[in-house]
């Protein structure tokens, strides 16, 4: 199998020797995404803003490889404060994503000076239109 990875000016820079996407044609992984606006370089306050922004991040990434929200389908979740937050960051996730709504695993994670860090898998349901 073969894969190309992507790293996007526009999004947040990587906080060490990774990608932003990585795309196999069909398959498509992004990384991490925290909170930092890429254009401001400011994370904002509070569960609900920042998981706004990090989907804002998550959907950068994959329009980078002609993709969005509706084609992922799984989602993995990391929350600072999960039995605090969780209610808050669901209610934004609910709203950005749509049904059939992907997989997801939501966990609490010790996260350094944020609130939230999401990375999804997507698929491309015609990978002769890879990116």
């Amino acid at each position: 199998m073969t894969w190309t990875a992507h790293t996007s000016p526009d999004l947040p820079e990587p906080a060490g020797p990774y990608s932003h996407v990585v795309d196999t044609g069909t398959l498509v992984w992004t990384a991490g995404f925290g909170p930092k606006n890429p254009a401001t370089g400011i994370v904002p306050e509070g569960i609900t803003a920042q998981t706004e922004q990090v989907l804002d991040n998550v959907e950068g990434a994959l329009r980078t490889v002609g993709l969005g929200l509706g084609d992922v389908v799984k989602a993995t979740v990391h929350l600072q404060h999960l039995d605090r937050d969780f209610a808050a960051y669901n209610e934004v996730y609910a709203r950005r994503f749509r049904p059939p709504y992907p997989v997801r695993t939501t966990v609490g994670s010790t996260l350094a000076g944020i609130l939230v860090e999401v990375d999804v898998v997507a698929v491309r349901r015609d990978p002769t239109q890879a990116g």
